[in-house]
Protein backbone atom coordinates (compact mmCIF):
# COMPACT_ATOMS: atom_id res chain seq x y z
CA UNK A 1 0.00 0.00 0.00
CA UNK A 2 1.50 3.50 -0.79
CA UNK A 3 0.67 6.69 0.46
CA UNK A 4 -1.94 7.56 -2.62
CA UNK A 5 -4.03 4.05 -2.41
CA UNK A 6 -7.45 4.78 -2.19
CA UNK A 7 -9.20 2.82 0.47
CA UNK A 8 -12.93 3.99 0.44
CA UNK A 9 -14.40 6.85 1.78
CA UNK A 10 -16.97 8.62 4.25
CA UNK A 11 -18.70 5.63 4.76
CA UNK A 12 -20.66 5.80 1.26
CA UNK A 13 -19.91 3.61 -1.65
CA UNK A 14 -18.31 5.45 -4.53
CA UNK A 15 -16.42 8.33 -2.12
CA UNK A 16 -12.26 8.24 -1.70
CA UNK A 17 -10.05 8.55 1.45
CA UNK A 18 -6.42 8.89 1.31
CA UNK A 19 -4.75 6.85 4.06
CA UNK A 20 -1.31 6.68 5.56
CA UNK A 21 1.58 4.57 4.03
CA UNK A 22 1.90 3.67 7.90
CA UNK A 23 -1.93 1.90 7.88
CA UNK A 24 -2.05 -1.75 9.09
CA UNK A 25 -5.06 -2.84 7.66
CA UNK A 26 -6.90 -2.52 4.06
CA UNK A 27 -10.64 -2.09 2.80
CA UNK A 28 -12.02 -5.51 2.96
CA UNK A 29 -9.94 -7.17 5.62
CA UNK A 30 -11.66 -8.89 8.77
CA UNK A 31 -10.51 -7.67 12.71
CA UNK A 32 -11.20 -8.15 16.00
CA UNK A 33 -11.28 -5.70 18.68
CA UNK A 34 -8.20 -6.35 21.05
CA UNK A 35 -9.71 -4.90 23.95
CA UNK A 36 -13.64 -6.32 23.91
CA UNK A 37 -13.21 -8.82 21.01
CA UNK A 38 -16.29 -8.01 18.91
CA UNK A 39 -15.29 -8.72 15.24
CA UNK A 40 -15.62 -6.71 12.26
CA UNK A 41 -15.14 -5.76 8.38
CA UNK A 42 -13.19 -2.75 7.65
CA UNK A 43 -15.21 -0.69 5.05
CA UNK A 44 -13.85 3.26 5.81
CA UNK A 45 -10.48 4.34 6.93
CA UNK A 46 -9.64 7.85 8.06
CA UNK A 47 -5.72 8.57 8.07
CA UNK A 48 -6.12 10.20 12.03
CA UNK A 49 -8.90 10.47 13.97
CA UNK A 50 -12.10 12.16 12.45
CA UNK A 51 -15.12 12.11 14.51
CA UNK A 52 -16.30 14.25 17.20
CA UNK A 53 -14.47 15.78 19.59
CA UNK A 54 -17.61 14.94 22.23
CA UNK A 55 -17.39 11.21 21.19
CA UNK A 56 -13.55 11.17 21.53
CA UNK A 57 -14.07 12.69 25.05
CA UNK A 58 -16.64 9.69 25.98
CA UNK A 59 -13.83 7.62 25.76
CA UNK A 60 -12.54 6.70 29.40
CA UNK A 61 -9.09 8.50 29.17
CA UNK A 62 -6.91 5.94 30.96
CA UNK A 63 -7.68 3.99 27.31
CA UNK A 64 -8.49 6.60 25.24
CA UNK A 65 -6.48 6.05 21.83
CA UNK A 66 -4.14 8.93 20.23
CA UNK A 67 -5.91 11.01 17.39
CA UNK A 68 -2.81 10.88 15.06
CA UNK A 69 -3.00 6.98 13.84
CA UNK A 70 -5.64 5.47 11.48
CA UNK A 71 -9.30 4.99 12.36
CA UNK A 72 -11.33 2.42 10.57
CA UNK A 73 -15.35 2.27 10.19
CA UNK A 74 -16.11 -1.36 10.75
CA UNK A 75 -19.31 -3.07 9.75
CA UNK A 76 -19.29 -4.89 13.16
CA UNK A 77 -20.63 -7.69 15.24
CA UNK A 78 -21.00 -7.81 18.77
CA UNK A 79 -20.45 -11.49 20.71
CA UNK A 80 -23.59 -12.48 20.48
CA UNK A 81 -23.93 -11.46 16.49
CA UNK A 82 -26.00 -8.08 16.88
CA UNK A 83 -24.96 -6.16 14.02
CA UNK A 84 -23.73 -2.23 14.30
CA UNK A 85 -21.42 0.30 12.90
CA UNK A 86 -18.36 1.17 15.01
CA UNK A 87 -15.39 3.72 14.92
CA UNK A 88 -11.95 2.11 16.33
CA UNK A 89 -8.35 3.14 16.19
CA UNK A 90 -5.67 1.14 14.42
CA UNK A 91 -3.89 0.15 18.17
CA UNK A 92 -7.05 -1.28 19.14
CA UNK A 93 -7.38 -4.05 15.93
CA UNK A 94 -5.67 -7.65 15.37
CA UNK A 95 -6.16 -9.42 12.22
CA UNK A 96 -8.95 -11.64 12.70
CA UNK A 97 -7.99 -15.51 12.93
CA UNK A 98 -8.34 -17.18 9.46
CA UNK A 99 -10.56 -19.90 10.59
CA UNK A 100 -13.11 -17.57 11.68
CA UNK A 101 -16.43 -18.14 9.81
CA UNK A 102 -17.39 -14.79 7.84
CA UNK A 103 -19.12 -12.00 9.49
CA UNK A 104 -22.72 -11.81 8.80
CA UNK A 105 -23.39 -7.95 8.88
CA UNK A 106 -26.57 -6.72 6.61
CA UNK A 107 -24.63 -3.58 5.57
CA UNK A 108 -22.15 -5.77 3.17
CA UNK A 109 -24.20 -5.93 0.30
CA UNK A 110 -23.81 -2.12 0.30
CA UNK A 111 -19.93 -2.08 0.76
CA UNK A 112 -18.80 -5.65 -1.02
CA UNK A 113 -19.70 -8.14 -3.43
CA UNK A 114 -18.77 -11.14 -2.30
CA UNK A 115 -15.07 -12.69 -0.35
CA UNK A 116 -12.19 -14.32 -1.65
CA UNK A 117 -9.08 -15.53 0.49
CA UNK A 118 -10.68 -14.40 3.49
CA UNK A 119 -10.83 -10.67 2.14
CA UNK A 120 -14.04 -9.02 1.64
CA UNK A 121 -13.73 -7.68 -1.84
CA UNK A 122 -15.00 -3.77 -2.30
CA UNK A 123 -17.62 -3.09 -5.07
CA UNK A 124 -16.09 0.01 -7.76
CA UNK A 125 -16.72 3.14 -6.88
CA UNK A 126 -19.67 4.78 -8.66
CA UNK A 127 -18.62 7.89 -10.99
Amino acid sequence: MDATDSVGGNGRPGTETIISVNAKFRIGMSVRHRVYGFRGVIFDADPTFNNTEEWYQSIPEDVRPKKDQPFYHLLAETIEKAPYIAYVSEQNLVPEDENEEPINHPGLDEYFVGIEDGMFIPRQKLN
